[in-house]
């Protein structure tokens, strides 16, 4: 006898948001014989290429959102700022993942006081909404800090940083808008992230631990497994073990962290969906973070995750895209991937491409041979 949170296919699974992490969860879903629907506002969005039906409306759209809860078995999302107010009223079944993943982790302040509550790592950290605060944030937490808003940042949005008080007047316009969030400026070796997910009877499955190299705040480049200690792998599985089990988990859930000179582990943050870093699973794991997700979500099992082969994964950014397209006839060991985007523009992730191997050291060099034709890139040595 089925288990009655298990949900088979042909069942439609809804998803709110069409980008590329709507795209490649559609890709997986459909693979496995689910029909798949997106609500997105922009026309023939990434997500939408891929699945069975597209519904154009605002994410606030209460009525588009009647419409796909009543046409889908099963609503997930693909990125974490997600108007909940519809979304409370329905059930565990209808939306495994809940909405008290969102409330936790769409907000910096209640996603540092998780945390903090399961006795894990992070900076310091203060509340500020006004100038009182602020100065009272500077005092307890120090400079140099970074000022970030509690909800809607990503990729260097939505955040100031803040070495002296020459900072401060940038600093004012941010938290005048909004209520934001003072983080310490932590010195650290390496910045690394992972994906966990937990089945519906409660176990959790960790993939391997991403190297991740940015530039002005972007993913340029992942690179699995990370090359750090034991150690530091053993930290990171209990970190997201304890985190999984916390919330309650379902789905997929990303987890940035930083590793310090002292080779101890600071949470960053955390993302309830798929993540960026964790393309490379598409062709390095036995079973990806998208297959995990929808797997999660449906009910159904998760075998333990296993790397088939080291592999490193680059963004393509803006006009890398066209440049990639160029010269995918002279790469036969590339997993090129193309999001279907309508528009290039500068620092856009456009797609990725993922390279495998024996060993990291030539695929590092094959990522950055490619990169190096940008300017601006910084070296992995």
């Amino acid at each position: 006898m089925l288990n009655n949170d298990v949900i088979l296919p042909p069942a439609t699974i809804g998803i709110i948001g069409g980008g590329q992490l709507g795209q490649m969860l559609a890709l997986s879903a459909k693979s496995m014989g689910y029909k798949v629907g997106i609500l997105d506002p922009t026309p023939d969005a990434p997500a939408a290429q891929v699945s069975d039906f597209q519904i154009v409306a605002a994410y606030e759209d209460q009525a588009a959102m009647d419409e796909l809860i009543q046409r889908c078995d099963v609503l997930t999302y693909e990125f974490e700022n997600v108007a909940t107010t519809t979304l409370k009223s329905l059930s565990s079944r209808q939306l495994p993942q809940g909405v008290d993943l969102l409330a936790i982790t769409s907000d910096r302040l209640n996603e540092k006081n998780f945390l903090r509550q399961h006795q894990l790592p992070t900076v310091a950290f203060a509340a500020v909404n006004d100038d009182h605060s602020f100065e009272a944030a500077v005092r307890s937490v120090g400079l140099p800090a970074i000022l970030k808003t509690t909800s809607g940042g990503y990729d260097g949005h939505g955040q100031v940083d803040i070495n002296t008080a020459r900072d401060y007047a940038a600093a004012q316009e941010l938290y005048t808008q909004t209520t934001c969030i003072l983080e310490a400026r932590l010195d650290f070796t390496k910045e690394v992230s992972v994906m966990v997910t937990r089945t519906v009877t409660g176990n959790v499955r960790v993939f391997p631990l991403s190297e991740n190299q940015h530039s002005a705040h972007i993913l340029h480049r992942s690179i699995v497994p990370a090359r750090v200690s034991s150690e530091i792998v053993q930290q990171v599985v209990q970190a997201a073990t304890t985190i999984a089990k916390g919330l309650e988990l379902r789905g997929v859930l990303g987890i940035e962290f930083f590793v310090t000179e002292a080779n101890q582990l600071v949470v960053n943050e955390l993302a309830p969906r798929p993540h960026n870093s964790g393309h490379y699973s598409i062709e390095a794991c036995n079973v990806s973070q998208f297959e995990a997700h929808i797997r999660s979500i449906c009910g159904l099992p998760i075998p333990e995750i296993r790397q088939i082969q080291p592999a490193v994964m680059f963004n393509l950014l803006g006009e890398e895209l066209s440049l990639a397209r160029q010269q995918l006839p002279q790469h036969p060991e590339w997993h090129f991937h193309d999001y279907g985007k309508a528009e290039i523009r500068p620092q856009r992730k456009l797609g990725h491409v993922t390279i495998l191997g024996p060993e990291l050291s030539p695929l590092i060099t094959a990522a950055l041979a490619f990169e190096k034709q940008d300017k601006g890139v910084p070296n992995v040595d």
